[in-house]
């Protein structure tokens, strides 16, 4: 396995997966001669084997390869959750094979021999790509800690408000005295680092699906529905 020189928990790795020592050199020098560092393997079950960098990259896999495909480990490593975004690049590739990979998730399908520059366009895409995952899944794990601090009722009102529901609607759907929805409603707020309504709205939409599917959110119509209690008028 070829091991990248130098790391830092935020740069950018390629891991390459091929069984030709020759395409696996060469596609690490191109990536070097870039700066980008990557790190090699020749053959799937290597990849399972070994502990992956914990960096933002992109996988480079081979689809033909002795024992497990490349189209087997994209499985696998989804079969593990891991996200980093695959491109495959092979000399064996039909149209069938390119639209079950990209169907899967792949993020591209190169042809060998490729060019240095459409290879360098996909690998840097990719590599943005997961960053801008992982950013959005920073986010969403600060937000999710943020709702996990409210209590029952705090999340209930949350539900109301980022329905569009007012403080006297809520107060009705609830059960509950206006004056006190107002101070559920102020402690949500503070919990969640929210400045407004429309910054509520926004820090929930981040939010993992699972909780999203809690507050009954219905992005179609752009507009959150109220949690069990809320009366009808309202929750459409």
């Amino acid at each position: 396995m070829g091991v990248a020189t130098s790391a830092t928990a935020d740069s950018p790795i390629a891991i390459l997966v091929d069984d030709d020592a020759e395409v696996r050199d060469s596609l690490q020098e191109l990536l070097r001669s870039v700066g980008i560092e990557s790190i090699s393997f020749s053959s799937a079950q290597d990849v399972l084997s070994a502990k992956l960098p914990s960096r933002p990259g992109c996988i480079v896999l081979d689809v033909r390869m002795p024992g497990l495909s490349g189209i087997d480990l994209q499985q696998l490593l989804a079969a593990k959750d891991v996200r980093t975004p695959i491109i495959f690049l092979t000399g064996h590739g039909d149209i069938a094979m390119s639209v079950e990979a990209m169907k899967a998730g792949a993020l591209d399908f190169l042809t060998k021999p490729v060019r240095d520059q459409t290879f360098l366009d996909a690998v840097s895409t990719a590599i943005a790509t997961d960053i801008a995952r992982r950013a959005a899944s920073a986010v969403a794990q600060k937000n999710s800690a943020l709702y996990e601090t409210l209590t029952p009722r705090e999340r209930e009102v949350l539900s109301f408000v980022v329905s569009g529901a007012m403080n006297k609607e809520i107060a009705f759907g609830l059960g509950i005295s206006e004056i006190t929805v107002k101070l559920h409603r102020s402690n949500m707020m503070k919990k969640m680092n929210a400045r407004s309504v429309s910054h509520l709205f926004n820090v929930c939409q981040s939010l993992p699906a699972d909780i999203q599917c809690r507050l009954r959110i219905a992005s179609a119509a752009g507009k959150p529905v109220a949690e069990s209690g809320a009366r009808g008028h309202f929750a459409n």
